[in-house]
């Protein structure tokens, strides 16, 4: 247990009662994929924000038109005003394509429909639909800060399971990186990347406000384009960070088209645009080694760090990684994949709502229709 304040507000778990919260001001987003359909880490989070009692819940939904229904029928058994945006419905995609704005689909793109129609509140709160320790405490200590006058909110752990440490892409990837480049650029906006003690979290709430001020990357990129944004909407002023506490979901491998390898090269990709663009000059001849560097060091601090408290460490593995997320180091050259903030947006919130709202009925009555024509046969 410590309390040392970083260069943004922390606010520390020290095992006080829970925080008082604006809940009844407050949207709070929750992006789910089909595999999460009646999971017992969702059903344990729309449980969870029953007793909450939210103002408002928005779930964007990534799904096929025949799973629409079942995952409809399933969150209406949960009483909460529940909104289900169907991000994938051909309406949707219409909208998106008119306003110029179709392209890649992922997490982002869903969360970004979300915020634009969760800002109707006060407050926003974003968090996924796979914590297995989800507790009311998430939503209201991300809120806490707000109702006292700050702008953003971001959630930190600590990444312990299975005894062992988990949150590698964070430990391995992010923080050598951010910390290569502040060693040669200590300006204000590194030194803001560099003040998160979980920058990858994607848990975080925010005014409505600054909500519709950021501009969200389509896919891994989310959390590393929220913090850039976040940083000229809000500042170190207007940003906290909170003490989440025991946090666990599921585990992504380093390889494969959904693994941690791939996720770096997003990441990073987002990370340097956001440097760039800012005006601050990167040697690229040098980072990738300077980061290399900065890495192994870390490596041999969590070894130790490690064996202080027990934990299983296999420093040969963690290496191998750190040289894998090491591709991921370039110049960018990917066209910006960032959607618009909510308040330039070339369409309305409310005509995605609408839109959604007929595709979820369609898809229903689309899924309904072929039952019956399979019992006329």
């Amino acid at each position: 247990m410590e309390y040392v304040q970083s260069r943004v507000t922390t606010l520390h778990d020290l095992s006080g009662p829970l925080p008082s919260a604006p809940t009844d001001r407050t949207a709070v987003v929750v992006p789910m994929a089909e595999r999460e359909h009646r999971t017992d880490a969702a059903d344990r989070v729309f449980s969870t924000l029953e007793r909450l009692n939210p103002a408002r819940v928005v779930v964007p939904l990534r799904a096929p038109a025949a799973r629409v229904g079942p995952i409809r029928e399933w969150l209406s058994t949960y009483d909460l005003r529940l909104d289900l945006l169907w991000c994938d419905g051909p309406r949707v995609a219409g909208l998106l394509a008119d306003a110029g704005l179709d392209g890649g689909r992922g997490k982002g793109r869903d969360v970004w429909l979300g915020l634009g129609c969760a800002t109707d509140e006060a407050f926003v709160v974003v968090h996924d639909a796979d914590t297995t320790t989800y507790g009311e405490s998430f939503v209201r200590r991300l809120l806490f800060p707000l109702s006292r006058g700050y702008d953003f909110s971001k959630g930190y752990y600590a990444r312990v399971e299975e005894n062992r440490l988990y949150g590698r892409l964070f430990r391995l990837f992010y923080v050598p990186l951010v910390r290569a480049l502040v060693d040669s650029n200590p300006g204000p906006y590194l030194r803001y990347l560099d003040s998160f003690r979980y920058a990858l979290a994607g848990e975080f709430a925010a005014t409505a406000e600054t909500a519709r001020r950021i501009r969200v990357p389509r896919g891994w990129g989310l959390e590393v384009g929220t913090l850039g944004d976040a940083f000229a909407a809000a500042g170190f002023d207007g940003t906290a960070q909170v003490d989440l506490g025991t946090y666990e979901h599921d585990h992504r491998p380093v390889d494969g088209t959904t693994g941690l390898s791939e996720m770096s090269r997003a990441v990073g990709e987002t990370l340097l645009r956001s440097v760039l663009e800012r005006g601050i000059d990167v040697d690229f001849g040098t980072l990738v080694e300077r980061y290399r560097e900065t890495a192994r060091s870390l490596v041999d601090q969590y070894a130790l760090d490690a064996s202080f408290n027990g934990l299983d460490f296999d420093r040969g593995h963690e290496r191998a990684q750190v040289d894998r997320y090491a591709a991921a180091i370039r110049e960018p050259t990917a066209p910006d994949d960032r959607l618009p903030a909510w308040e330039n947006a070339p369409l309305s919130p409310a005509a995605i709502e609408a839109a959604a709202a007929a595709d979820v009925e369609s898809a229903i009555d689309a899924a309904t229709a072929d039952v019956r024509g399979g019992d006329d046969d």
